[in-house]
């Protein structure tokens, strides 16, 4: 298959990319930076201010989304929340209308994040959930249907809501591991809100199956089957560094330093995976302790 990545220069689009060429697939990496991908060079693409590009289409069999920038970069400004909701909402919005136009590729496999349920609690959150009302699922509803938009033109859409990605070589575990080795990493505002925690493998596993399997369509929770309270990741975590995670970090003091960001971490989402157990993938680390020993930086 020929298929396009974009936000290919990305943790996740890195890590489908190669897995893509791995089994023989050809790439087409889309980025706004250019440069090489696993040793392919990028189409480059502004989705500011151009469609997307017919290199990206011609002769494509599915595109994978995966643009949009950090959410846990800098304090949400009202100059950050429009960064992070355009460069979702309007690069899918450009990638869905032109396929949409009957452009070649049959599937959409596109990124969402768990963060479309909201602070939910005890909640047991499977696909069918309701979405949330603050600002990040806000973004996500906006995401979600930007990339339904591609359904006008017979293109199957998959909705990947992606939780807390555990990998080595991004995201939140490296730089939770040197906490963790100095006592640190404990329970934060408590402990006791829920993780979508996923492994890097199995989000990958996940794209590819959509890629693959016509059953696969809207919207599908990326996590692992075992959603965890906050402070018994972190517990794993100490276990896996071999260091007791003890020294907690309080509610207030994460809102006094981040502001509305600190949702990132104290909301809950007790988000399950329902739709791909439905499908029968067999996930890589359904275990916490499996999954952190594979996302470890040596």
């Amino acid at each position: 298959m020929r298929i396009a990545v974009t936000g290919a220069s990305g943790l996740v689009g890195g890590h489908v990319s190669a897995a893509l060429l791995a089994r023989g697939d050809v790439v087409v990496p889309v980025s706004r930076a250019g440069g090489m991908v696993h040793g392919v060079r990028t189409v480059r693409w502004d989705p500011t201010t151009e469609a997307f590009p017919a290199a990206a289409i011609d002769g494509v069999d599915a595109v994978v989304n995966l643009a949009g920038a950090s959410v846990a970069e800098g304090r949400w400004t009202d100059a950050r929340k429009r960064i992070i909701r355009d460069s979702r909402v309007v690069t899918t919005t450009r990638i869905a209308d032109a396929l949409a136009a009957g452009a070649g590729p049959s599937v959409l496999v596109s990124g969402s994040a768990s963060g479309y349920y909201g602070n939910r609690a005890d909640e047991v959150l499977d696909e069918t959930s309701g979405s949330g009302t603050d600002f990040l699922s806000g973004v996500a509803r906006e995401w979600e249907a930007a990339a339904h938009r591609a359904e006008a033109g017979g293109v199957r859409v998959v909705i990947s809501r992606t939780g807390m990605v555990f990998a080595p070589d991004g995201g939140v575990i490296p730089r939770l591991a040197k906490i963790a080795r100095i006592g640190g990493a404990g329970a934060i505002g408590g402990g006791r809100q829920w993780v979508p925690w996923v492994a890097i493998a199995d989000v990958v596993g996940m794209i590819l199956a959509a890629i693959d399997n016509a059953s696969w369509h809207g919207p599908i929770n990326v996590t692992a089957p075992g959603p965890m309270r906050q402070r018994e990741v972190a517990a794993a975590l100490g276990t896996a560094v071999g260091r007791p995670a003890k020294v907690p970090t309080p509610g207030f003091v994460l809102r006094a330093a981040m502001g509305e960001m600190a949702a990132l971490v104290l909301d809950s989402q007790r988000a399950v995976p329902a739709a791909a157990e439905a499908r029968g993938y067999v996930w890589v680390h359904s275990d916490v302790h499996s999954a952190l020993r594979a996302a470890l930086p040596d």
